[in-house]
C-alpha cells in the first residue's frame, strides 16, 4: 500500500519535472510527511487541449456518482492494479481520467510485532522526483454548489527491494511513460502494461524516525536515517 508520502521539490522542480506551468496562485511547499484526506498537487491532460495542468487534489477518490462523501465506506487512497477493470469505483477512472501525483519518496513500516515497526523511507538512487500512476475523479453535490476533485494512487505487487517491508508498493511511472499514462483513449484501451513494480536496482531505502508515523510531524529531519537499535 502507499499510506504516506514525501515532496521535498519546489514548485520550480515539479514544473520542470513534469513539463507543466504551475500557476503563480498556486503555491506548492515541501511537504514531509503527505498524509491522506488533505490535499495535494496533482498532474492532469486538460481534456480540451491536450496541455498538462497541475491541480490541487484531495487523497482519499470520492467517485462521481457518491450520494455523499463521508457515507462512502471504504479506503480509496489506495487502488489495486489487479482491481481497476473489476470495481466500478475505478473502472471509468482508469479509462478516462488517469493521472500523476508528483513525489520524492514514499514511507512503509517494516511490522516485527503488534507493538514493534520499523519506519523506512523509499526513493530513486538518483533522487529525482518521481510520479506515482493515479487516478481521479470529480464529485459534485446535488445542488451543483460543491464540487471536490479527488485522487488515489496505485499498487501492486512489491519489487525484492520493498517487499520485506511490505507486499504491495505504489506504481512508479518512468517519464518516457508520463504522456502515455494521461492520454485519454477514447477507444476504452488503458495503458495495464504500465501497472508493474519499479527496477528496484534504481531505487534505494534507509530507516528513519518513528516520528514520522505521527501526522503533526513535517520537516526534513524525518529523512534523516537512523540506526536500527534506536527504534527499539
Amino acid at each position: 500500500m502507499c499510506g504516506r508520502y514525501y515532496r521535498r521539490s519546489d514548485k520550480q522542480r515539479i514544473a520542470e519535472a513534469f513539463k507543466v506551468g504551475v500557476p503563480p496562485s498556486f503555491e506548492i511547499l515541501p511537504d514531509y510527511n503527505v498524509a491522506p484526506t488533505t490535499f495535494q498537487p496533482v498532474v492532469v491532460e486538460n481534456r480540451d487541449t491536450g496541455d498538462r495542468e497541475i491541480r490541487p487534489m484531495y487523497w482519499g477518490l470520492i467517485p462521481y456518482w457518491a450520494e455523499e462523501p463521508k457515507k462512502l465506506g471504504v479506503s480509496t487512497i489506495n487502488a489495486k492494479a489487479e482491481s481497476l477493470l473489476e470495481k466500478p469505483i475505478w473502472r471509468e477512472p482508469f479509462e478516462r481520467r488517469r493521472c500523476l501525483v508528483p513525489a520524492d519518496g514514499f514511507y512503509e513500516w517494516q511490522k516485527f510485532s503488534e507493538k514493534t515497526k520499523q519506519p523506512w523511507a523509499i526513493a530513486l538512487k538518483d533522487d529525482e522526483p518521481l510520479a506515482f500512476a493515479g487516478l481521479w475523479d470529480r464529485w459534485k453535490s446535488k445542488d451543483r454548489k460543491t464540487q471536490l476533485e479527488s485522487f488515489a494512487i496505485i499498487t501492486t505487487e512489491a519489487n525484492e527491494l520493498t517487499a520485506p517491508m511490505h507486499e504491495r508498493m505504489p506504481v512508479i511511472l518512468e517519464p518516457r511513460n508520463y504522456e502515455r499514462w494521461l492520454k485519454r483513449d477514447d477507444a476504452g484501451r488503458p495503458p495495464v502494461d504500465l501497472l508493474r513494480p519499479y527496477d528496484s536496482a534504481l531505487m534505494r531505502t534507509w530507516r528513519v524516525d518513528a516520528a514520522v508515523g505521527n501526522v503533526k510531524n513535517n520537516s526534513a529531519a524525518l529523512l534523516e536515517p537512523v540506526a536500527a537499535q534506536t527504534l527499539f
